[in-house]
């Protein structure tokens, strides 16, 4: 193996998964600029996710829509002719 090839500045880090609200705590190098008051009192640094193994249907066993950019509604509308000649 390579030498000196990671990084050394791992630190403990809030990922909130924002499709569904959990949230965990987790050592990373992820840089981030907003901040989180942890359930321990401490303060640490917050990176948002749009989904992780709490809200990902292979994890969950359910199939649910998680379209935080409205690109499902971009696509409808962009094909929206398509699918009118059809029915």
């Amino acid at each position: 193996m390579k030498k000196d090839i990671h990084p050394k500045e791992y630190r403990y880090v809030v990922f909130k998964d924002v499709s569904d609200g959990t949230s965990f705590l987790s050592r990373s190098t992820a840089k981030s600029k907003e901040t989180i008051k942890w359930e321990d009192g401490e303060e640490y640094p917050l990176i948002k996710l749009e989904i992780s193994s709490s809200s990902h249907p292979f994890f969950t066993g359910k199939m649910k829509l998680v379209d935080s950019a409205g690109r499902v509604d971009k696509f409808k509308n962009k094909y929206k002719k398509h699918y009118e000649k059809k029915n």
